[in-house]
């Protein structure tokens, strides 16, 4: 079902309560590690493997240091609040299913080692919105879509393995599964808005403003009842008094 723009485009305590809850959450579960010596990075994503599969769920709360956990708070909480603002309506799919789907590519292609983080679901986030923007073809969605290209559009260097230590097959997984999103939910947006004369059903000899020209485009002069009134001659008829 499609929705009206002015449900797409509605501020909520959501689209800021959620992106918090999440980044909360996984500082706490780094917070619980470094307090009580705990490494849960063995419940990470570890591929083709039976028991890797449990990483699918668990990896997007499990970071390696603090910088690793750094650099995705800030574009975990940009990302999340624009999807939840802009995409409010589909935004727990995309974030369910996005963890999941993003997830279980990396099980098939990733490496033998643990693939930690909540990066995957970042780069679903990055090339979600880049797509689903440039698809939808409104003009704010389109501008959302520039602004995570000029913020993050180096981040598609890190879906290559360019660099030691860094899961780039989770960053690719994220962003097919982003692409795929974009394309599967592409109903699912907000439509530009449509003037009368843009819209299938119109009919020309009912506009208000067409009726004022003929066919060739000149302008018909009318007068409005007030104006004839006004403009009405008075004349008075008088006899002359003889006596």
């Amino acid at each position: 079902m499609l929705m009206k723009n002015k449900d797409h485009f509605k501020f909520s305590t959501g689209v800021i309560a959620y992106p918090i809850f999440f980044v909360l959450t996984i500082w706490l579960v780094f917070w619980f590690e470094v307090r009580f010596g705990y490494n849960f990075s063995k419940y990470g994503v570890f591929p083709q493997t039976l028991k890797g599969l449990r990483g699918v769920v668990l990896s997007p709360f499990i970071h390696g240091d603090i910088k690793h956990i750094y650099h995705n708070t800030v574009p975990l909480f940009v990302l999340s609040t624009a999807l939840f603002y802009f995409y409010r309506h589909i935004a727990w799919k995309v974030l369910i299913l996005g963890i999941l789907v993003s997830g279980f590519l990396t099980w098939c292609i990733g490496r033998p080692s643990y693939h930690i983080g909540i990066s995957g679901l970042i780069y679903v986030l990055v090339s979600f919105t880049f797509f689903k923007g440039v698809i939808a073809k409104h003009y704010r969605l389109i501008a959302l879509s520039l602004g995570v290209i000029f913020l993050y559009g180096s981040m598609i260097w890190y879906t290559m393995p360019i660099e030691k230590g860094i899961s780039w097959e989770g960053h690719l997984a994220g962003l097919i599964t982003g692409l795929l999103f974009a394309l599967i939910f592409r109903k699912e947006i907000a439509k530009p808005k449509k003037y009368v004369w843009e819209q299938e059903n119109y009919n020309e000899d009912d506009d208000p403003f067409l009726k004022h020209f003929d066919e060739n485009g000149n302008f018909i002069e009318t007068k409005t009842p007030e104006i004839e009134a006004e403009q009405q001659q008075v004349n008075y008829t008088y006899r002359e008094n003889k006596d």
